[in-house]
């Protein structure tokens, strides 16, 4: 019923699913992958200055993650969606904005203009198009007045209505990498246990080796310093050590028949 926040950390929490922003090119929004041997799934998305996109992207791959779409191996005609992927697009627009929580948010308003559009965007942070879809679904405006809108942008209606500034903040926080945080914190608890190093834990952020330093001491993070336990020499083993063929080598002529430097010091 309610907006979702940080989408990356809903879904971590509620499914424990790896999640992480990468740097991919310009043509890849998403994926979800899963090890079929473990059961393992991790979702990945693009890092992107497009704040809206991002979490539709988010929300589709846990649609598939939901739907197990593990079979559908992308064979067939790539000019055709899937029915796995229209259904996938269909969870994410009901995610993000519940038919029932944009009634509650806009109640029964009968006059719905393009600040009414702006407004829902802003509130559930999804792109004009998804909106206007969601507006339509809840019978606040007709076919056309839908059509129009969704060739609306959210810099648009962001600039129009007053809320750039948040717009900017949302994009600066998409367009970031980020760790997928359960394996993060994986990696700083071996880091305290001096068994990772900070190196590590540095390319996973995709920050330098400095930057993840000071951020682990500044949250009071250091390795533990390990103790070394040495034996008293009266706990070590009594040890017996033959050295009968060792003096039985350094006895025996070489290969060329000459006696060897024990035989001449005992002579």
């Amino acid at each position: 019923m309610q907006p979702l926040g940080d989408l990356v950390a809903i879904i971590e929490q509620a499914t424990r699913i790896d999640v992480a922003v990468l740097d991919v090119g310009p043509d890849e929004h998403g994926l979800t992958m899963r090890d079929p041997a473990r059961g393992a799934v991790f979702i990945g998305v693009a890092r992107t200055p497009n704040p809206m996109r991002q979490r539709s992207t988010l929300a589709h791959e846990l649609g598939h993650v939901l739907f197990e779409d593990w079979a559908d191996n992308g064979t067939g005609n790539w000019s055709e969606r899937s029915p796995a992927e229209i259904r996938a697009d269909a969870f994410a627009r009901h995610l993000l904005v519940p038919v029932e929580g944009l009634r509650e948010f806009l109640g029964d308003r009968e006059s719905v203009t393009q600040a009414t559009l702006s407004a829902v965007v802003q509130r559930f942070l999804v792109s004009p198009q998804i909106a206007a879809i969601a507006l339509h679904q809840a019978n606040y405006v007709d076919d056309g007045t839908k059509q129009e809108w969704m060739a609306l942008t959210a810099p648009q209606v962001a600039s129009r209505f007053g809320w750039s500034d948040q717009y900017r903040a949302l994009q600066a926080d998409s367009n970031q990498r980020r760790a997928p945080q359960q394996l993060l914190a994986r990696a700083i608890r071996g880091y305290a246990e001096a068994v990772v190093p900070a190196q590590a834990i540095a390319t996973l952020r995709g920050i330098t080796l400095e930057a993840a330093e000071a951020d682990l001491r500044e949250a009071g993070v250091v390795p533990a310093e390990q103790e070394i336990a040495w034996a008293a020499p009266t706990e070590l083993p009594d040890v017996h050590v033959d050295l009968a063929v060792l003096e039985e080598d350094l006895n025996a002529p070489d290969d060329n028949g000459q006696v060897t430097a024990a035989e001449k010091d005992s002579g």
